[in-house]
């Protein structure tokens, strides 16, 4: 069973809030929750996997399995849709009075994060075609992420940052934001062909030399 976005116009804190408005009863399933949350629940998943990335030199190997996670959370919102989940998985009961005050404690960080920014530009952020087209962004800024170059400085971090702003910016309806991580995409895609640039010109010095 999947589940399809049925509103990708709502921030992630009113998002949570109707979660926590929605709980009903002594047990929910993490299926009731991915169906309310939509895709505000796998943005804000997005943008803590890229944190790890944020400083110049990343720790090898982690790129690859977070950028997997990335793409995957890239190509859902790209879908429109939740990628299919084990039913032990989605259909487990979870204690919703235990719970709740959890989801209250990350509604109130949320809340704090609101302050910082704003709805605008709405052609960036507004309309289903848009989010598609985002969460393609999201998905390629994944695969840069991947790329085997995790010794070399700011290679990670400069798809780390798009991603977190991406990810925020969609999450927040902030179109501002969400222009930064088209930004720093194409910073990426500038700084990798500078380095693949050099390392050709230096296969040749060795070759001609």
């Amino acid at each position: 069973m999947t589940i399809e976005f049925q509103d990708t116009e709502r921030r992630s804190s009113d998002a949570l809030a109707e979660v926590i408005a929605t709980i009903k009863g002594e047990r929910v399933t993490l299926r009731d929750i991915l169906a309310q949350m939509g895709e505000s629940g796998l943005l804000l998943l997005c943008g803590l996997l890229s944190l790890p990335f944020l400083v110049p030199v990343s720790i090898p190997g982690v790129s690859t399995v977070f950028g997997i996670g990335i793409v995957l959370i890239g190509i859902a919102i790209t879908l429109n849709r939740l990628p299919w989940l084990p039913s032990r998985l989605a259909d487990k009961p979870l204690d919703a009075e235990k719970l709740v005050p959890v989801l209250e404690k990350g509604l109130g960080i949320l809340r704090r994060f609101d302050r910082f920014f704003r709805v605008r530009m709405h052609a960036l952020t507004d309309g289903r075609v848009v989010n598609r087209v985002n969460g393609m962004a999201l998905t390629g800024a994944g695969v840069l992420l991947m790329m085997p170059l995790s010794i070399i400085p700011f290679s990670n971090t400069l798809p780390g940052v798009a991603i977190l702003l991406l990810s925020a910016g969609i999450s927040q309806r902030d179109g501002l934001v969400v222009a930064g991580g088209y930004l720093m995409i194409a910073l990426t895609l500038v700084y990798f062909a500078v380095l693949a640039w050099l390392a050709v010109s230096a296969g040749q010095s060795v070759l001609g030399g």
